[in-house]
């Protein structure tokens, strides 16, 4: 089975996650496909493959040679800001660089999406514009899995343990939240997970959410003066506190922000949910103290408790604790050249399982997998970049052989 095929496999599942959730998974259908998984492992030779009671996907391939344990971790739900449900991908080779109708209404526009004329003569997977399309992670399951197929039917190539793990939840900030880290046997890892196969992440934002919930008071609107107090209103009024300059939509590189995820409610009450998000610590502080700042402002305002605010760390940025186990991002470095490409570091602008995993004793740059457009009806997969990332795989795999660890 070829890589493209796998991942047109995988896509067939809807794996949507949920953050009002509280079970673990936080959809049973994410279960659905870890199944699959745990089957095709097996298939190809991981017979020590299984599925916990979580839904975490485990398996791990021996080496052959003395070598550092290396693993590989991609997860399997999707993001729940577009549908996930009864994805039908389509195949579009040789791509001309023109705009593609997904739909009636719905175009990838290259004026609107700039990065589409990196893909000139390249074979694309999108969607029927109805839903995303699930390469944010299913293209890294597949190269992962692609990798270990390999390994296995080439014994006579030089390799370490290899351990992989296929998460749910990711995409709501709970991936690690019951990995086996034990389990897991590696010495470090990466994440597949994210676009061009020649980018290496190892900087990420530090990461929280906020939770505004506004009391409000109803009165009939004919006799409310001195006596109402619309919580919508109350609402709009926190909002306006915190700077337009610091929205998602005027942001880029290393400017953090301030993300409205969704406003509910009515006269009598109101919630606003945010994530906020900064690659350096003391702005990010900052940013969660503004959010401080503004409840009490409103408060006082009122004379009264109106606003109780919840702020929720998510995860840190893991660039400090690369600082003296930079080995490990040079040697995808190597690995990136060795297939002819000019590896390049960039910071995430998200999160990612790998930031937790580093902070939990394993540490985990990110690697591409070939995907573009995340998290919308307009995202695609490239199948040139998804065989790359499988040449990359197999490069760590086998430079790591040579690899001395203090």
């Amino acid at each position: 089975m070829t890589v493209q095929a796998r991942f047109l496999e995988y896509v067939k599942y809807d794996t949507t996650s949920d953050p009002k959730s509280d079970s673990i998974p936080s959809t049973a259908k994410q279960k659905v496909l870890g199944a699959y998984l745990v089957d095709e492992l097996k298939s190809i030779g991981i017979t020590n493959a299984f599925m916990d009671e979580y839904g975490y996907v485990y398996g791990f391939l021996s080496g052959n040679v003395q070598a550092p344990k290396i693993g590989f971790v991609a997860h399997m739900d999707t993001s729940n800001a577009v549908s996930g449900e009864n994805i039908k991908p389509r195949i579009i080779e040789d791509y001309d660089g023109n705009d593609i109708v997904l739909s009636d209404g719905v175009i990838t526009e290259v004026t609107r999406f700039p990065n589409m004329k990196d893909y000139i003569g390249k074979t694309l997977i999108v969607t029927d514009g109805s839903t995303l399309l699930g390469a944010d992670d299913k293209a890294g399951i597949a190269v992962i899995i692609e990798s270990l197929e390999y390994l296995i039917k080439h014994p006579e190539v030089r390799h370490g343990q290899v351990s992989v793990a296929f998460t749910p939840d990711e995409e709501i900030g709970r991936g690690t939240i019951k990995f086996n880290t034990k389990h897991f046997d590696c010495d470090f890892a990466y994440t597949v997970d994210g676009g061009k196969p020649h980018e290496i992440e190892y900087e990420n934002f530090n990461a929280a959410s906020a939770l505004v919930k506004v009391k409000g008071l109803s009165t009939h609107p004919g006799g409310a003066k001195n006596m109402m107090i619309n919580a919508i209103n109350v609402a709009f009024e926190y909002h306006q506190l915190l700077p337009t300059i610091m929205r998602p939509e005027y942001t880029e590189g290393y400017e953090g922000f301030n993300h409205l995820m969704e406003i509910s409610g009515d006269v009598e009450q109101a919630t606003l949910s945010y994530i906020i998000r900064n690659h350096d610590e003391d702005k990010f502080n900052k940013q969660k103290e503004l959010f401080e700042q503004s409840a009490t402002f409103i408060n006082q305002r009122y004379g009264q408790e109106l606003i109780d605010l919840t702020i929720s760390d998510s995860y840190r940025n893991m660039k400090q604790a690369f600082n003296d186990k930079m080995y490990i991002v040079e040697l995808a470095k190597q690995a990136i050249q060795a297939v002819d490409l000019q590896p390049e570091c960039l910071a995430i602008r998200g999160g990612t399982d790998g930031a937790e995993l580093t902070y939990k004793g394993i540490p985990c740059p990110n690697i591409g997998a070939g995907g573009q457009n995340f998290h919308s009806r307009y995202e695609f997969c490239c199948v040139e970049d998804m065989v790359k990332s499988v040449e990359i795989i197999k490069e760590i795999i086998k430079k790591a052989v040579d690899l001395k660890i203090d």
